[in-house]
């Protein structure tokens, strides 16, 4: 063996680890996902539970082929910003659910904060300064009102590790709504995998489902949004932040603009959560189209509807409803976690509105999209970010553009 083939052997130790070693790092900056980046021998690790400034005992959890995953397991330099966990269940090899409970609820906002800018930045290509808003309850507990709870082997409820089949049983659910935490399902024995799912209205009305069957509470729920009211199968999408609904109509509606006689479209519109107020605003000289392709929501929205002329629903796909509508003013989407992405981006630009909405639930998807706006003749005027999943590193993005005069 030559010189160079011993350094180069040498060189590939140095740089690669192995799932479960334990090695000293000082922890970086936030990252999207939640992890805090750091190194090893010029190896990326992304490293969770920690805060940066922090020097952490990292114990690595997985790797691919550049880069490395890890949980902060020993403390030795603390930052200032560290707390202790209200959930006796966060914590490495623990649910995989919270894993911000360990830093301050400020600190928490300003790292999320940081994750949008870093998003624009990198993707978008813009330098942008949102606030980021906390919602009540302000302590990040007893906000959840939609819990899947998973069965254990021993026929016991609990949360999955993070990206593990391994359930951690649990008897509470500390950012759970109270109604959740009181009801008989944490002290049953339940037979077989299929998991469980709690939902609470915003009347405090229960429903815990099974199998696509309410086993405990309502068949439906009440929810009451402003000056609007929806009955709701508990199975339809619904914001799980208690207050999340309330908030989020507030905001689209202001950033909307929405005058009498607009034509809106209301895409991924679920069971119609903002068409409803749209609808009173709009009057009836407007028109709401609603698209939605999930059947149970549809559902919802026929019966919620069912009697309002200026509104019309679809069930379908958005890339393929939205280009049969015509002379539509003012463009409402709020998609899923991966975005509206480029073909509906597209189609959503053909049709000229004057204004756009965009709530998101991903930073990284909207900066995507947001680049694809910008770059065919709309402004972007506005992006806040709403804390509406406190203890956790996801956040709600509410962005609006505006298309340019001239074009």
């Amino acid at each position: 063996m030559t010189n160079n083939d011993e350094f180069l052997k040498l060189k590939k130790s140095l740089l690669n680890l192995n799932i479960g070693d334990i090695v000293t790092l000082d922890i970086g900056v936030i990252a999207h996902g939640g992890h805090f980046i750091a190194r090893h021998n010029n190896q990326v690790v992304f490293v969770r539970h920690a805060i940066t400034g922090e020097i952490a005992n990292v114990k690595i959890t997985s790797i691919n082929s550049k880069l490395a995953f890890g949980d902060a397991i020993e403390i030795l330099k603390s930052s200032k910003d560290r707390v202790k966990p209200p959930c006796k269940y966060s914590k490495p090899g623990g649910c995989g659910g919270c894993d911000f409970q360990h830093i301050s609820a400020e600190i928490q906002q300003s790292l999320k904060k940081i994750i949008i800018q870093d998003q624009f930045k990198r993707i978008a290509k813009i330098d942008i300064n949102p606030d980021v808003i906390s919602v009540e309850p302000f302590t990040g507990l007893h906000w959840r009102s939609r819990l899947d709870l998973a069965i254990s082997n021993n026929g016991k409820t609990g949360l999955y590790s993070h990206k593990s089949d391994a359930v951690i049983e649990i008897d509470e659910c500390l950012i759970a709504v109270e109604k959740i935490n009181k009801s008989e399902v944490f002290n049953k024995w339940w037979n077989g995998e299929d998991r469980l799912s709690m939902s609470v209205s915003s009347e405090n009305e229960l429903n815990v489902n099974r199998s696509g069957k309410t086993i405990l509470g309502l068949d439906e729920l009440k929810e009451v949004v402003e000056e609007n009211t929806y009955i709701i199968s508990p199975k339809s999408f619904w914001q799980s932040h208690i207050k999340a609904p309330s908030l989020l109509v507030q905001k689209v509606i202001k950033y909307a603009d929405i005058k009498l006689g607009d034509r809106v479209c209301d895409l991924y519109g679920g069971a119609g959560l903002f068409t409803a107020p749209i609808a009173g605003l709009i009057g009836e000289t407007g028109e709401i189209h609603l698209i939605e392709r999930d059947n149970n929501c549809i559902r919802d929205a026929k019966k919620i509807f069912q009697n309002k002329k200026n509104i019309i629903i679809h069930h379908g796909k958005v890339e393929q409803k939205l280009s049969k509508i015509k002379n539509i003013g003012i463009i409402i989407l709020d998609p899923p976690r991966n975005g509206a992405g480029r073909q509906v981006i597209k189609q959503i630009i053909d049709k000229k509105p004057k204004s756009i909405v965009y709530v998101s639930c991903d930073p990284t998807s909207l900066a995507r999209d947001t680049k694809i706006l910008i770059d065919n003749n709309y402004t972007l005027s506005n992006v806040l970010g709403l804390d509406l999943f406190p203890m956790t590193h996801h956040i709600e993005c509410i962005a609006s553009f505006i298309k340019k005069k001239n074009n």
